[in-house]
Parts: structure tokens; sequence; C-alpha cells
């Protein structure tokens, strides 16, 4: 298991400090970028980092370093979409793989504040059941009301799942996205969830006859009410390009793992961006434990205070991502949430996206 370490409490700083302060990060992530190019990091360098005072060098730098992002990172940060609709959180808590935890982990998740709870009718990896237990507990202890609560779940072909299965298997596609969908509203103790989810389609290269179907039944359980939206997970490029072909309803989500090593999923997003879809991104810090520990990052989260996770966090918002989490450390809830009060510079972002990919 990964261990984070504690944010720094930040203090007070004099106009001046917070000047000092943000010469010396542009300073930091340049000198990153410089060694990475075959330079050493300077002696001056160095020493200031351990001081944690900028040097007359950093301040001449600081202006470089501005030139060197300008025309690729500004016009990325201009073509990040434009923000979440009021009704979904900007976090969302995910579930899998916490069986016997699940009731009392999703209680603690709302009482840290989340109210985006994300969760499947897959009982090989989700107890979607334990899930609707904790939101009970928590209606009850009043902490939260049904009006509050952003439900997504999702929809799990038979490959995906075990013997425990949330619908008839010899039925119709069509059958069992309905029975699945009949299925969670009774786990969760709801008339409708917010987000109804193909958790992945049925082939790894291309969208099927089956997917065809399958996407059908879950518009045809929208238009009666029993889910908001609708989305796709453990998507390709490809399967959307041919997807948005084949039907006249693209998906409001699309859920995938987001591993930095391939550029954080660009072209999925990209495609996301350019027809106002919401990507979702999960095992943001799973999936990249060597950014989490990457030099850049933990400078980055020096100089705001905050952990190398919440780094992670606030970049996935910053290019445009809705950013799950699954953790179970009601400690780490808390530092996840508040992370979404950081504002990374557009250096840093564009930094941390070019780091693996």
């Amino acid at each position: 298991m990964m261990r984070r370490r504690k944010p720094r409490v930040a203090t007070k700083a004099s106009p001046s400090e917070k000047g000092a302060d943000s010469v010396f990060c542009g300073e930091f992530i340049a000198n990153v970028i410089i060694q990475g190019n075959g330079e050493r990091s300077s002696p001056a360098f160095s020493a200031q980092r351990r001081s944690g005072r900028p040097s007359v060098r950093a301040e001449t730098r600081a202006p470089h370093l501005g030139a060197y992002f300008s025309a690729h990172a500004r016009a990325r940060i201009a073509a990040m979409p434009t923000p979440l609709p009021g009704s979904i959180p900007g976090f969302l808590y995910g579930t899998a793989w916490k069986e016997e935890r699940t009731p009392v982990l999703v209680e603690l998740a709302l009482r840290a504040g989340f109210r985006g709870i994300d969760t499947a009718n897959q009982r090989r990896h989700y107890f979607e059941e334990g899930v609707g237990q904790g939101l009970a507990a928590a209606y009850r202890a009043g902490i939260v009301t049904r009006e509050d609560l952003f439900l997504q779940t999702k929809f799990t072909y038979r490959p995906g799942q075990d013997h425990r299965l949330p619908y008839d298997p010899a039925a119709r596609l069509s059958a069992q996205v309905a029975q699945s969908m009949a299925s969670s509203l009774e786990h969760l103790g709801t008339n409708h969830v917010d987000s109804y989810v193909l958790h992945g389609p049925s082939s790894g290269y291309d969208w099927t006859d089956a997917d065809a179907e399958v996407w059908e039944a879950m518009t045809k359980e929208r238009d009666g009410g029993r889910t908001r939206l609708l989305g796709v997970s453990n998507v390709a490029l490809r399967h959307l390009e041919q997807m948005a072909a084949a039907h006249s309803e693209i998906p409001a989500f699309v859920q995938n793992r987001c591993y930095a090593r391939l550029g954080w999923d660009r072209n999925v997003r990209l495609f996301c961006r350019q027809r106002k879809i919401v990507y979702q991104g999960f095992s943001l810090l799973t999936a990249n434990v060597e950014v989490l520990r990457h030099p850049v990052v933990s400078g980055v989260a020096a100089c705001e205070s905050a952990t190398p996770a919440q780094i992670i966090f606030a970049f996935a918002r910053a290019v445009g991502m809705l950013p799950l989490t699954g953790t179970s450390n009601p400690e780490h809830m808390k530092q996840d949430l508040a992370s979404s009060a950081l504002s990374l510079s557009s250096e840093a972002v564009e930094t941390i996206e070019s780091l693996a990919g």
C-alpha cells in the first residue's frame, strides 16, 4: 500500500514571501526540465532548494520558464472543457474491491464530504448492495438525502462477472440490461440513478452489434426515468469513434483507467473535449506510482503545501478530468476533497502532463 505524507501546514505569508515562493517554484520546475535535457543541477540551486529561498539566478530564469511553455501550455489550458454542470460533483468516490467494508466506507466517504458515489452491479469486484447499506446509514444519520447525491452504477457483460449474476444469462442482452438496472435500484434503495455506464465494450477492438444492442437498451432505461445520464467505461478511441458513427446519441461520460505512460489517455480526452463529454479518470494514483514519486510532483507539492496525491488530483481537474478516488483512509478522503482548492500554474500542469507520456 502506498503511504502518503501529510500535507504541510500552510502559514500566512507576506506579499514579498508569496512572490519569492512563486519564483522559487518556477525555478524548481525549470531546473528539473533542464536536468531532463542533460544538464546537471547547479550547486547554487541545490543550496537554495535546501534553504527555501530563491536566488537572484532564480529571478532571472523565471521569465525563461514562461517562454519555454508559452504557446503550447497556454493553448492546451485554453482548450479545456467548460466546468461540470452543477448537478455533477467535482469528485467521485469509487467503491470497487471493498467487500464487507463497503457499507462503512461509503458512510465515511459521505461524512467526509463526498457527494458522488461510483459502483457497479458486478459482484466480482463490487458489493453494490453494501453501497446501498452505506447510503441508508447516511440517510438515517441525517448526513445526506438522496437528492444530495450523484449515484453512478454500471452494466457488466457476462465475461466480466462471476457466478453471482444480476440477470438471466440466457436472456437477450436488452433484457439483461433491464434486469441489471432493476437489481441496482433495489440494491441502492432508489427509484433512479444519476448515471448508468456500460462497464466496458464486448470486444477489446471494435464497437460490436452486442454493444449497439446494449446501448439502445440503456437509452430506454434513461427514457423510462431510471437514469438521468449514460456513459461508457474502459474504452479506446476506436470504440468511441465507431460508437459515434453508429448511434445518434453519444455518452455523457467516458470513464477510463488513466496511465501517465500513455499520455494520460490524451487521445480519448481530446475526443471527449471536442464533444463535451465528461472524462472520468480512475486509478490516477495506483496506475501512476512513478509519477506520484517524481521530483517535479514532490516539488510542486512542497510549493503548494500539499501532498503529491493532491497535486495529481489537481492536475487531473486542470486537464478536464472528473477524478475518482477509492481510498479507504478517512484522512486521505479529506485530503483528496481538499485538493479541489488547489489551482496549479499552467507550467506545472504542462510539466506533469509530459512527465511520462
